[in-house]
């Protein structure tokens, strides 16, 4: 303890205060059972006469896992800054780790090591980040009672999974639209895995929106790997070698988007005069790339917050409204589709 006008003691303390020495002791010991303002009056105390006396314990924040497979990309990083924004306004700690994807397997062991790993730390909850999980990971999680909610599953989402996503099928079909209001008719398919929720979403309102004019969708203008840059410069080459080749290409994320620009670039033709090119996000790369990018903007901040928000909802035990939460999407126009009777390519 410190001296300051002779020995400073608890009993000190509470005498000055006006309290008993085991309030004291609680106050020191970070105890929430005083009342604000006796707690204010005896720190108040306390720093007056300079007590320093044992360290209270450190209080016991809770914590949400948050994980995510394969690498951290411009989507990735957007809804990361959403959950942990939002957990920092609820007082929650947020730990992020990643999460081997094992899609063809489900090793009961594992799963068990990872659901013991988050409980001896812990964890009132789960979130994971376009995460494909397997049933041993499902049902490891259902046994020990922890909360999972998943932005944007990789695979089709169980119905006893809570999960959030956007408005994916009317995000494709608006994307669509635009490109066929331009006078599209060629236009081609580039998106992320065939088991993906989000995909086949995307997917189905570009081909919904293609129906609904009568223009026809060639199995090649369609390719389907994943959401990175490089499964977008794969794509673009592969639809832009064709030899009727696309005139637009709606891609399945920015990322792809970029991806497809790079690939026009080798090969000489120019966007938006020679293909007109949208993606789907609209992160930081959108706005930096050359030209920019025209966009289905994803709500991608709030949707992680949402994801904390309902994670922590189900740890309480409450009740969620619904077990998928859909964010609507908006496009962002900018300059990377253009009107196809400026396009160079001749309609054939």
């Amino acid at each position: 303890m410190s001296r300051l006008k002779g020995r400073v003691t608890l009993a000190t303390v509470a005498d000055t205060a006006g309290v008993s020495v085991a309030t004291v002791s609680k106050v020191l010991n970070g105890r929430s059972d005083v009342a604000p303002a006796t707690r204010a009056r005896v720190q108040e105390i306390l720093e007056r006469h300079g007590y320093v006396g044992r360290r209270p314990n450190p209080v016991q924040r809770d914590t949400v896992e948050l994980f995510y497979q394969g690498v951290v990309n411009a989507y990735s990083v957007e809804v990361i800054q959403g959950v942990v924004e939002a957990g920092q306004a609820a007082g929650v700690d947020v730990i992020l780790n990643a999460h081997p994807r094992h899609p063809r397997t489900s090793n009961v062991g594992r799963a068990a090591r990872w659901i013991r790993e988050l409980i001896g730390n812990r964890r009132r909850a789960a979130i994971g980040i376009t995460s494909e999980l397997s049933a041993a990971d499902l049902a490891a999680l259902s046994r020990a009672r922890l909360p999972l909610v998943v932005v944007d599953p990789m695979n089709i989402a169980q119905p006893d999974v809570t999960s959030v996503g956007s408005t994916n099928f009317a995000g494709g079909m608006a994307a669509t639209q635009y490109l066929l209001s331009l006078g599209h008719r060629r236009i081609g398919y580039v998106g992320g895995p065939p088991t993906s929720g989000c995909n086949q979403a995307r997917m189905s309102g570009f081909r919904s929106a293609m129906e609904a004019v009568g223009a026809s969708v060639p199995a090649e203008h369609i390719w389907l790997q994943d959401f990175l840059y490089d499964d977008g410069l794969a794509g673009g080459c592969a639809l832009l070698d064709l030899p009727d080749r696309p005139s637009a290409i709606f891609a399945g994320s920015d990322e792809v988007a970029l991806g497809i620009l790079e690939a026009a670039r080798a090969r000489g033709l120019r966007v938006p005069e020679d293909l007109s090119v949208v993606g789907f996000d609209d992160t930081e790369v959108a706005r930096l790339a050359s030209p920019p990018l025209t966009t289905v903007k994803q709500p991608l901040r709030e949707m992680g917050a949402v994801a904390l928000r309902t994670a922590l909802q189900l740890a309480a035990g409450e009740k969620v409204a619904s077990h998928h939460v859909e964010l609507a999407t908006s496009l962002i126009i900018r300059g990377s589709a253009a009107p196809i009777h400026i396009s160079s390519v001749a309609a054939s």
